[in-house]
């Protein structure tokens, strides 16, 4: 993969990324205005194990929590694609630094997942 190619992709990932996590946060809050909830009222609770099932009912804190976690995941995807073309063009330095990044992110949601 050459590096035109790579940033090309990573420049769509993120894009793509960006678009669909602001779709979703604005169903959600344009769902909860519908609803009759101030979408600056207090968050609705944020519980991994309804995601599903509250996009499933069309639920407004479903679509407004899958919209955040787009925007938290988003970069990671994007270093993570970079390490995947770094890895496949051979240019270890970059390798390695994409493989550091991604750790320290880890690092950072694990930290900031077990101090909730």
């Amino acid at each position: 993969m050459t590096e035109r190619s790579l940033e090309s992709s990573i420049a769509r990932l993120l894009t793509a990324g960006t678009y669909v996590s602001v779709t979703l946060i604005a169903i959600g809050v344009v769902s909860l205005a519908i609803a009759g909830t101030s979408p600056l009222d207090s968050a609705p609770p944020f519980d991994p194990a309804r995601l599903g099932a509250d996009l499933a009912a069309l639920k407004p804190a479903g679509f407004l929590w899958l919209g955040i976690l787009g925007v938290i995941v988003t970069p990671a995807a994007r270093v993570a694609a970079a390490l995947v073309g770094y890895a496949r063009s051979g240019e270890r330095p970059m390798l390695v630094v994409s493989a550091l990044i991604l750790i320290v992110i880890a690092l950072g949601v694990l930290s900031g997942t077990s101090a909730s």
